[in-house]
């Protein structure tokens, strides 16, 4: 797994919640959703905000500071004032739960 690193256990994070991480330098935030765990950069590209500290409402998360929305599995801005998607990392699960993440 030499591209890959090691996040966390997928018992760290929230259903329908999120969870800060860091891929080298890198803010990352994971999120569950029914069962899955997804990785986009955890910082809104509208403003500074960590996405981290948002809400996830039907797929998507919500910046804390302005209420743009992007899909987090996709990465896709979906609402103003966001318009520029957010990066996304591929993710793998080990038995165990043991969450590994790369750069997409």
């Amino acid at each position: 797994m030499s591209d890959w690193t090691n996040v966390g256990n997928e018992c760290d994070i929230p259903e329908e919640g999120t969870y800060p991480v860091n891929l080298g330098d890198q803010p990352v935030c994971l999120y569950k959703l029914d069962g899955q765990i997804y990785a986009t950069h955890d910082i809104c590209t509208h403003g500074a905000a960590n996405l981290s500290e948002g809400f996830v409402i039907e797929g998507q998360i919500e910046c804390p500071f302005h209420q743009g929305l992007f899909d987090i599995k996709t990465g896709k801005a979906t609402a103003a004032p966001c318009t520029i998607d957010l990066k996304t990392y591929a993710v793998k699960m080990e038995e165990g739960g043991v969450i590994w993440i790369k750069e997409a």
